[in-house]
């Protein structure tokens, strides 16, 4: 097998003219020049399909090549990012590349010194300026440039570098900047090309010299970048005004919309016209609160087959972009629910909205071993106010973008992987700063392999914490929650889907603030309901004093028996209570779910105006319709308005109702018949 080297070149004229991290399009930029160099390579290849680039840790440098992957269609490989440094130098060394530096510009390095000298014979003294300085190592900070005279990919003949000049660009005493100018060499032919006699290394030697296209100047503007057309969705589409249905959270500064379709007897429709229903009037909702999709921080995007998950990211593409998100795009998690059985519509969205632009985004669209990558705009991970929200992690091998083989232990645990590197990338960790974990579990997932998920979960965990512990970090340790949700489906057919939620301090004093003791304060009694210890059993709760308050709450049979004692019929001591639940019954769970969530709130000192999103699984087979079981929470919020006079819940849903085949504390046990989800934190 031969490679075929091709060399395209261009005069390049642009310069850093757009000096912001995260790049737009700028005439004159040194960016469209590779714009204009890579879309005549496309035009001369059509085969070509990805484009690969060296960035190890620099966002700049990525960045840059990912917006003019995206532009061109084409796949950005980055396999070295985030890869440890001086384990690829040694590597690169090890690899047979023979580098000389042709520039250096760091604390340390001398030009008449280090100038033209190899990377084996400068790594000691690299890594010892590393010690003093905290440079880079292979140079990713600018530190040094440098020339490859051989590596494995030259077949025939390395270059030999016969004279060259040093030309001082600064002085400075404590970095001086010099770089080399080769003035002679030649190449030198490798002794194992000239083997064999047989002409073909000198035919492909000829091929190569032949193989080079100089590039004309061409204005970027003109080459039109290859885009995929996206089915239109007629605007005439109409929905009747019963039929779509809007909850929100009343917190000023960050709060949630959810917005879906009901009401069966309407015609039914697609899932591209439901979904352009739904996104439209969250982007008219946002209008109408002075914002748009870049104050959007997260996005659960759920619908009812997820073998049109293509169709959907579609016209999800259509209304989320990056040009309209030009401090990030949000993160999300795709998760195939009983939409239809509930009698919903085939999509249901929830965004989460910050009011302003402080987000901190990270998304990588290059494929690499770090962690998947995100090609489109949706990111990783988006950290807000000290809390980062993570996209949902699935179990991909990330080099090659497929599912971990072993079945669904194996998948969390790539998927538990990911998240960290995700994590790390914001100086944390989910051993140590995890709130919450939404583990979402497909039906598909053998019954017998149920159990072993929490289990896995557990030991990884612990595996992380004793990692930090050997490096001697002694970081402060939250003590995350869980929730288990069982799904129909998840993007790529996974088995699991991992959703971390972490804290992520500013400063390490605020993680002191954890350890405080609260003032002890005591909610008053509300729906006739009065302080139990078997209550403690229903609870799971992370708070961080003054900051952030995280529940679930888990409705088991054996506690709808205790909180429907004087409510009983005889079929619930046949076990088949979840089936046979009424609605006098199931408004009397409601009340109860309000009653400890208020208790807890209230007494960690926080208020319902501090809840971010507060989600309510529920299987549709309870025999409740949606729209009762959403009336009965409804009423229960307007009876604790009446009651606490002075701590207004709000007049509209502050809740999602969100319809599952189960949920739980466990893989192993999905039944509750209520699972209620709260976020709440301080302004």
């Amino acid at each position: 097998m031969y490679i075929l080297h091709i060399l395209f070149s261009d005069a390049f004229g642009g310069y850093y003219r757009h000096q912001k991290l995260s790049y737009q399009t700028t005439t004159g930029d040194e960016v469209e020049d590779m714009f204009v160099l890579l879309n005549e390579v496309k035009k001369q290849i059509p085969s070509v399909a990805a484009v690969s680039s060296g960035a190890i840790a620099s966002d700049y440098q990525r960045l840059r090549v990912e917006s003019v992957c995206s532009r061109l269609g084409l796949v950005s490989l980055a396999y070295l990012w985030k890869q440890d440094q001086s384990s690829l130098l040694q590597e690169m060394i090890t690899n047979g590349i023979m580098a000389i530096t042709v520039k250096v510009a760091a604390m340390g390095l001398d030009p008449a010194k280090h100038l033209g000298k190899e990377i084996a014979f400068l790594k000691p003294y690299l890594h010892k300026l590393k010690d003093l300085y905290g440079i880079n190592v292979c140079g990713e900070g600018g530190e040094y440039e440098t020339l490859t005279l051989d590596c494995p990919l030259f077949h025939n003949a390395r270059i030999v570098l016969d004279d060259f000049q040093v030309v001082l660009h600064s002085s400075d005493s404590i970095a001086p900047v010099g770089v080399l100018h080769p003035l002679k060499f030649h190449l030198e032919r490798k002794a194992s090309s000239s083997s064999g006699g047989s002409g073909k290394t000198d035919d492909l030697c000829q091929e190569n010299m032949s193989s080079v296209f100089e590039v004309q100047d061409e204005d970027p503007q003109e080459c039109k970048a290859p885009s995929k057309a996206v089915p239109e969705v007629s605007d005439s589409v109409e929905v009747s005004s019963n039929r779509l249905h809007l909850s929100r959270s009343e917190k000023d500064n960050i709060f949630s919309i959810c917005c879906w379709l009901q009401d069966p007897s309407e015609p039914s429709t697609g899932l591209q016209e439901d979904l352009t229903l739904i996104l439209r009037q969250i982007e008219l909702q946002l209008l109408g609160c002075g914002f748009g999709w870049e104050h959007v921080l997260y996005i659960h995007l759920y619908i009812s087959d997820m073998n049109q998950f293509a169709l959907a990211n579609e016209t999800y593409v259509r209304f989320i972009t990056q040009d309209k998100c030009p401090f990030g795009v949000p993160s999300r998690s795709t998760i195939e629910l009983p939409l239809i059985q509930a009698s919903l519509g085939k999509a249901y969205i929830e965004v989460l909205v910050a009011n302003d632009h402080s987000k901190r985004v990270l998304h990588v669209q290059s494929i690499s071993c770090w962690a998947p990558s995100c090609i489109g705009p949706y990111s990783q991970a988006t950290l807000h106010k000290e809390v980062l929200h993570m996209a949902g992690q699935l179990g991909l091998n990330p080099p090659i973008m497929t599912l971990s083989g072993g079945g669904p232990t194996a998948e969390l645990e790539q998927a538990l992987q990911n998240s960290e590197a995700i994590a790390e990338c914001f100086n944390c960790s989910i051993s140590t700063s995890a709130i919450l974990f939404v583990v979402y579990c497909s039906k598909n997932i053998p019954s017998d392999d149920r159990p072993k998920i929490h289990d896995k979960l557990d030991k990884f965990l612990k595996q992380i914490k004793l990692s930090h512990l050997d490096k001697g970090s002694k970081p402060e340790v939250l003590d995350p929650i869980f929730l288990y949700v069982l799904v129909p489906d998840l993007p790529k057919r996974a088995l699991v889907e991992v959703k971390p939620i972490l804290y992520v301090p500013e400063t390490s004093e605020t993680t002191k603030e954890t350890l405080l003791d609260l003032p002890s304060i005591r909610a008053p009694s509300c729906y006739g309901f009065e302080p139990a210890d078997w209550h403690d059993s229903c609870i799971q709760k992370c708070i961080i004093h003054g900051k952030i308050c995280a529940v679930v709450l888990s409705i088991t049979s054996a506690v709808a028996l205790k909180v429907c004692s004087d409510h009983l019929n005889a079929d619930w001591s046949n076990g088949t209570l979840k089936n046979s639940l009424t609605e006098a019954q199931m408004k009397r769970i409601s009340r109860f779910c309000i009653y400890l969530l208020h208790k807890i709130v209230i007494e960690n000192d926080f208020s319902w105006k501090d809840a971010m999103s507060l989600r309510l699984y529920f299987q549709p087979n309870l025999h409740v319709p949606f729209e009762t079981l959403s009336g009965l929470f409804t009423d229960a919020f307007n009876e604790l308005d009446q009651m606490m006079g002075n701590d207004k819940v709000g007049g509209k849903p502050i809740f999602n109702l969100v319809p599952v085949l189960g949920s739980g504390r466990s893989a192993a046990c999905t039944e509750d018949i209520i699972t209620c989800e709260l976020f709440a934190r301080k302004s």
